[in-house]
């Protein structure tokens, strides 16, 4: 986040419009229930993500840098600071469903604001940025700032669409979020291979010419035994097997706390599976849909992950093999510079060998999220971010189907506990 050049003001508030504007489009479906609604204590109210992404630029970029500006509404940083412990007191997470007021016509009448005041800021603070070093290192810190707002909003956009998408599914309607492009249709499966990587000492990280997550840094070496990875993902169909074989019945293939997690729930499918007279049906943000065999199968949580690897005789890959092997093959176009569109929905397979490991769904893998050797936090508050999460959460590699465009990288590293299944999550194999 401190590397960033000095940009053009037009560039920097262009992006800074368009990621804004993403958000409110991304809300625009919903009705004010709709924007009301938090179905567990993991998600939040698309109202409270709307308010908390402005509530980020507000107290980051504003407040210490305006002079004479004041809050929107002081309650705000109360109601709307997530985990920041260095900035105050936050509203319990699991009751923001009961914030009926502010209203969403107020939240967006908060965000306009918000986005006023920061622009006409950000305006004049450019045009009047001299190029002596002093400045300049001040330029850079500030604008690593407001980019880190902007990738934040990013991941909000993710989260707001995993949340209501959960929200949705408790009502025996099953609502659609939006209907479904004239051209969504079954996709056309390819056969899976094993592809053989010869291991070797490999770069793992983000070297920080652009921007990367604290948790992405620093680069680092890494040595890789030999391995296979397969060449998709797994699909609806091949995990339908596993059930039908009994693989939720059978303790064998379960680590003992998913065994443990699979009693308590009761599970006996992926989250979102629905069976009507027979035939498996699957929730989507376009409503209840004929399961398609051939997508990758998609909310599938750690546990799970890992009980169909051993059911098969394999397993789930390390991260760094992972990024190894994204690395070696290079099979994409322009792999290291992915942008993509969310799609709301997992995509049709491909030909290309590994082409699904960005946009699809993100891709569990055995390692557990720690500090990078050389780990150093951002810098002031905003060390909050990432570090403090590094405790019995697992790492996933890749995007999915709802990332937002330009968000997903070779080093990016997700990451929630083994038990969680709302994210758009699934799994590639490995041996």
């Amino acid at each position: 986040m401190d590397s960033l050049a000095i940009a053009q003001p037009s560039v920097v508030i262009d992006r800074f419009q368009e990621v804004r504007q993403q958000t409110e489009a991304l809300a625009a479906p919903l009705s004010e229930a709709d924007a009301q609604l938090q179905s567990m204590p993991d998600a939040s109210p698309a109202k409270w993500h709307l308010a908390h992404t402005t509530w980020f630029f507000e107290t980051f970029i504003l407040c210490p840098n305006v002079k004479g500006y004041s809050r929107f509404n002081e309650t705000y940083n109360y109601l709307f600071n997530s985990y920041y412990n260095g900035i105050g007191e936050q509203y319990p997470r699991h009751q923001r469903g009961l914030v009926s007021r502010p209203s969403l016509a107020e939240i967006l009448e908060y965000r306009q604001a918000v986005n006023s005041s920061l622009i006409h800021w950000l305006d004049e603070f450019l045009s009047e940025t001299p190029n002596d070093s002093v400045q300049s290192a001040n330029a850079q810190r500030l604008l690593g700032l407001i980019e880190l707002g902007l990738q934040h909003e990013q991941q909000h956009q993710e989260l707001l669409l995993t949340d209501i998408k959960h929200g949705l599914f408790q009502n025996p309607l099953y609502p659609e979020y939006r209907q479904a492009p004239k051209n969504h249709l079954n996709s056309a499966g390819t056969a899976s291979e094993w592809l053989s990587i010869n291991g070797g000492l490999g770069a793992i990280g983000s070297g920080n010419q652009s921007f990367s997550f604290d948790n992405e840094r620093p680069s680092h070496s890494v040595y890789i035994h030999d391995f296979a990875i397969a060449s998709r993902l797994v699909t609806n169909g091949e995990y339908e097997k596993f059930i039908a074989s009994g693989g939720y019945n059978n303790p064998e293939f379960w680590l003992a706390d998913g065994w443990a997690w699979l009693q308590q729930q009761k599970q006996k499918h992926p989250l979102y599976w629905v069976k009507k007279n027979n035939q498996w049906f699957e929730f989507t943000l376009y409503g209840l849909l004929p399961l398609d065999e051939q997508k990758p199968v998609v909310h599938i949580n750690f546990y799970e992950a890992s009980a169909y690897a051993n059911w098969l005789g394999a397993r789930l890959p390390t991260e760094f093999e992972w990024e190894y092997a994204i690395q070696q093959l290079k099979t994409m176009p322009e792999w290291n510079k992915i942008t993509l569109q969310p799609s709301l929905n997992n995509n049709q397979a491909s030909n290309q060998l590994l082409s699904d490991a960005f946009g699809q769904v993100w891709q569990w893998t055995t390692s557990n999220y720690s500090a990078y050797p050389g780990f150093t936090p951002f810098s002031g508050v905003a060390g909050e971010y990432n570090g403090k999460f590094m405790s019995n959460q697992n790492i996933l590699r890749g995007s999915s189907c709802v990332t937002p465009i330009g968000h997903a990288r070779l080093t990016y590293r997700n990451f929630f506990y083994a038990h969680q299944q709302w994210q758009f999550t699934g799994i590639r194999l490995a041996k």
